[in-house]
């Protein structure tokens, strides 16, 4: 691969269709930990101490039928990086007293709690090991798995500590996505945007990022080869933010996409394009919190 991406690229907003907005909004204070940064007629912007910038925007599609999980392209799940332990502890407390059906997983490289939201679109809470800890094979693939998480030793982290939410420097930390097949997604997010690729799951998932990330993208089939889109609807994934470091980096994306007749438009500073399975994104520049 001839161009690679800046290494300070990540996840910005991921928004989300909702049928209920002020469930949702119920939803994501009260079980998730997230808080109301602004709310406008039928979307919301939701966030965390210390920063104004939206982890989720929500909007709502009023009379939306939820789909079941794996029924079309688009979202798998939004993964929240909580910045220390304890504070995936707390979560997981917190999730626990709410009743909330919680999957989980030990992945090595870090520790991931898993649930959905009322109108199922995926969410992940999980918290990185450090990076020394990470083991890389001799292809540059991270070694990851999906073993159980030390449960008790999580709930432990929290002690009696009070649940105030999501802590300030939880950002979005990947996005994980159902696409319609592989050999052209890889082409566009990697060939074209220049991320690397960093692990595969058989020939049904793969996982690419900047900057020696473990990931900040998923890809997977599992939806089926060839599923469509998830409609605009119902409750999913309306687009995500790839959040860029500077204005020349991002004429350096625009130009790729454009000499490969990727169709782009552009919107105050925002450009915005589809990957190969229409899934929206929305590449930005913005500067530290």
């Amino acid at each position: 691969m001839s161009y690679e991406i800046d290494a300070r690229t990540v996840i910005g907003t991921v928004q989300l269709r909702v049928s209920d907005l002020q469930r949702s909004v119920d939803f994501y204070k009260e079980v998730v930990g997230l808080r109301v940064l602004k709310r406008d007629g039928e979307c919301a912007a939701l966030g965390v101490p210390g920063s104004e910038k939206p982890l989720l925007a929500l909007r709502e599609i009023a009379g939306a039928v939820p789909r079941p999980r794996r029924s079309g392209a688009g979202l798998y799940h939004v993964a929240l990086l909580v910045p220390d332990r304890r504070s995936l502890g707390l979560a997981l407390r917190n999730l626990v007293a709410s009743g909330i059906q919680v999957g989980q997983s030990d992945h090595l490289v870090s520790e991931a709690l898993y649930i959905s939201d009322p109108d199922n679109n995926g969410i992940e809470i999980y918290r990185d090991r450090p990076r020394e800890e990470w083991q890389w094979d001799g292809e540059g693939h991270v070694r990851m798995a999906v073993d159980p998480i030390d449960w008790d030793g999580l709930l432990a982290e929290a002690a009696d500590a009070p649940w105030t939410g999501l802590p300030a420097g939880t950002t979005v930390g990947h996005i994980h996505l159902h696409v319609t097949e592989l050999p052209t997604t890889e082409h566009f997010y990697v060939d074209l945007l220049g991320f690397n690729t960093v692990a595969h799951m058989a020939d049904s998932a793969m996982f690419i990022s900047a900057g020696g990330y473990h990931h900040h993208i998923g890809l997977n089939v599992w939806a089926g080869v060839g599923a469509p889109l998830t409609p605009d609807s119902a409750p999913g994934l309306d687009y995500f933010e790839i959040v860029l470091p500077t204005e020349d980096e991002q004429m350096t994306v625009f130009g790729r996409l454009q000499a490969a007749s990727v169709p782009l438009r552009t919107e105050r500073g925002t450009i915005i394009a589809h990957d190969p399975s229409g899934i929206q994104i929305h590449i930005i520049v913005r500067g530290p919190a």
